[in-house]
């Protein structure tokens, strides 16, 4: 999803009650009021948000849409508790990991037919797939990151490796040589792993290598297996750290934000993030500090990531389903979805948008990112009922483990999959 900033609980509480106590959806005059529940925090795209709302307000007189401020940080706990009331913003901002209990609970609306062709078709099928759950669709996916590698330009170039591009990356075995040969020793270290939430940064990368870990069988039920190709990303990290010292431990619990002083200062050649830290990078990085976007390593099946992108969905409650459906078109036009993505720092969904040249500059290295949508898929787990007692209670303190060098992989292989199917069995009866 996104790095979430702290948010002080009474900003929190403010902010529900401000934009959820109002069950009114129009007026005497009968002009109808939408409420749009935004997460946008970076000013950039508050802004752009704001904007599009004042503009669509300025061109629609008979349907007015108020802008409600949320956060990441409480979103979940935040919307559970509005639906139960019946007190859910109209139209919501989330995470498509995030709907799989909402969809499956009756209190997001089926968007199969509400939205337009022209949406549609615009949104390739890989990204519905990521707001699909059983025959409906219950997000439209608007903004995704894949995760890149953000490097010192410098350190690279005096190493004389080669530099990975799209068009040819670093295998995963590619990648573990050259840290191993640029890590010399005396606490400086070619790559830092930031594994504060292991779970999702490794399934998702391991689908370059044909790691697919949840299998859906002809009864429709999921079992997890961790096959060969399931493998090769936790080994690659875990050797790193462990075996070859190309990776410092002391990273394994960090955020990406907690790397990024190591980072400017030397420590570390290469960090794993996602593509929208560029931002914080340009605006903390030492004047004259080079840095350069790297593609992910590539597997047997390329450079397939796993993403779960941002999402628009409608409450099952809203008694403007169709006005609500027109709002989230008009906001998602293609150039509309340019201006998210820029605020955010991240990639539109939609195929028209991903073409303006706007995303496809040098500058920040907006265009080796752009070079890597068409390869993300959805996150292999987000549809899996269960999935997150299993990353909770069994995955993260597994690979936490694992990769800190406490347990070993056959280890490893038994909890995720013979605790996690017992976790999925409950929920699959």
């Amino acid at each position: 999803m996104r790095r979430r900033p702290l948010v002080v609980l009474a900003v929190v509480l403010g902010l529900v009650i401000s934009g959820c106590t109002s069950d009114d959806s129009g007026s005497e005059d009968g002009r109808i009021t939408l409420r749009f529940q935004s997460l946008a925090w970076q000013q950039e795209s508050v802004d752009a948000n704001k904007e599009l709302v004042k503009e669509w307000n300025a061109t629609h007189p008979g349907v007015k849409v108020e802008y409600v401020q949320g956060t990441w940080e409480s979103v979940h706990d935040q919307l559970l508790t509005s639906f139960e009331g019946g007190e859910a913003p109209d139209i919501i901002h989330d995470a498509s990991d995030d709907l799989a209990d909402f969809a499956y609970g009756g209190y997001l609306a089926d968007l199969t037919d509400l939205l337009p062709e022209r949406l549609k078709s615009d949104i390739p099928q890989r990204s519905w797939e990521t707001a699909t759950f059983g025959e409906g669709i219950y997000g439209v996916p608007f903004l995704q990151e894949p995760r890149i590698l953000i490097a010192n330009a410098k350190w690279l170039k005096e190493s004389g490796v080669r530099i990975p591009t799209p068009e040819r990356p670093w295998s995963w075995g590619e990648f573990r040589e050259i840290t191993d040969e640029l890590s010399n020793g005396d606490g400086k270290y070619c790559v830092a792993w930031p594994l504060k939430e292991p779970v999702s940064a490794t399934l998702n990368l391991s689908l370059s290598t044909g790691g697919q870990l949840f299998h859906q069988g002809t009864d429709g039920k999921v079992k997890i297996r961790f096959d060969e190709a399931d493998e090769v990303v936790p080994e690659t990290i875990h050797d790193q750290v462990n075996t070859d010292g190309s990776a410092p431990s002391s990273t394994l619990g960090s955020s990406g934000s907690d790397t990024l002083p190591g980072f400017f200062g030397g420590r570390y050649a290469m960090v794993p993030l996602g593509f929208s830290y560029r931002q914080q990078i340009v605006q903390q990085a030492p004047k004259g500090f080079d840095w350069q976007v790297l593609p992910a390593p590539a597997g047997a099946d390329g450079l397939a990531q796993g993403v779960s992108p941002q999402t628009l969905s409608i409450a099952e409650d809203s008694p403007n389903k169709e006005q609500a459906a027109e709002f989230i078109d008009f906001l998602l036009r293609p150039e509309n979805m340019v201006r998210l993505a820029l605020g955010d720092w991240m990639l539109p969904t939609g195929t028209e948008a991903l073409k303006d040249p706007a995303l496809h500059t040098t500058e920040h290295d907006w265009a080796t990112g752009t070079a890597l949508a068409a390869h993300l898929r959805s996150a292999p787990a987000q549809s899996v009922r269960g999935y997150p007692e299993w990353k909770d209670k069994i995955a993260t303190p597994a690979f936490q483990e694992y990769y800190s060098g406490a347990i070993g992989l056959d280890e490893l292989r038994g909890r995720l999959v013979e605790d996690g199917n017992l976790v999925l069995k409950r929920y699959q009866r």
